[in-house]
């Protein structure tokens, strides 16, 4: 009897763990996926580099739409004057080389980007 009793328990237990298996992979494939987080497809490729108080940035733009890129110098010195350069226009395939500086020494550098705009209105 007890055997009998043993296997009756282990396929019922096999059978609620499908089942419950089941049930997740069922709800699994019903999740929809998440994108992963990309940069949008006009940011040109950057990088920046510091040198005593001179920061270069190096960008280079892979995409088929026009990026323009701003460099942004801010100065340890509460009296040295921080920085934004000139907007610079980086068309596809094109490279730029943006620079800024401070009298003393930099905090921190940082580039922005922005989409070109539609040349058909506003």
């Amino acid at each position: 009897m007890r055997a009998k009793h043993r296997r009756a328990v282990g396929v019922s237990s096999a059978a609620v763990l499908l089942a419950g298996t089941a049930t997740v992979l069922a709800e699994v494939r019903a999740a929809p996926a998440v994108p992963a987080e990309r940069p949008p497809a006009y940011e040109a490729s950057c990088s920046t580099t510091v040198e005593g108080s001179r920061v270069t940035a190096y960008c280079h733009n892979p995409y088929p739409r026009t990026d323009r890129v701003r460099l942004h110098v801010e100065c340890e010195k509460w009296w040295d004057v921080d920085t934004d350069s000139a907007p610079v226009d980086v068309g596809p395939t094109a490279y730029a080389e943006l620079t800024g500086r401070c009298w003393k020494d930099v905090r921190t550098a940082w580039l922005t980007h922005q989409p070109e705009r539609d040349s058909a209105g506003t």
